[in-house]
């Protein structure tokens, strides 16, 4: 079992920045690929950014490639999302996902935490 603590989300105004946190415990941090899904009442829940589980590796969605990155501190036991450039239609609710098994890092996440809040103005 993992259980994920987001932490950050806010309001901002367009071209501002916001920095996502994610606390993790439960099971070993470093054995989960970890992951930022996001969710408006308009959209499905859709993919934003993951990490590998040493964090050598990095995945974006194309909507964000360029604005947003993930990286994670094992020694912490946190998965962070560092969000430039922010655009109106980043609002959503953002979710921070654990996966322990597997190499695929764009779906298929087994833990999930409570989201946060995030609401760009224009």
């Amino acid at each position: 079992q993992v259980q994920l603590v987001e932490s950050g989300g806010g309001l901002v105004q367009a071209g501002g920045s916001l920095r996502l946190s994610c606390a993790a415990s439960g099971r070993a941090f470093s054995g989960n690929v970890m992951g930022w899904f996001r969710q408006t009442p308009r959209k499905e829940r859709e993919f934003v950014a993951a990490i590998s589980r040493s964090g050598g590796t990095l995945y974006y969605a194309d909507s964000v490639k360029g604005r947003f990155t993930i990286s994670r501190d094992n020694a912490k036991n946190a998965v962070y999302l560092q969000m430039n450039s922010l655009k109106p239609e980043d609002t959503a609710v953002y979710y921070c996902a654990a996966r322990p098994s597997g190499n695929y890092y764009v779906g298929n996440y087994d833990y999930w935490g409570q989201g946060t809040q995030v609401t760009v103005s224009s």
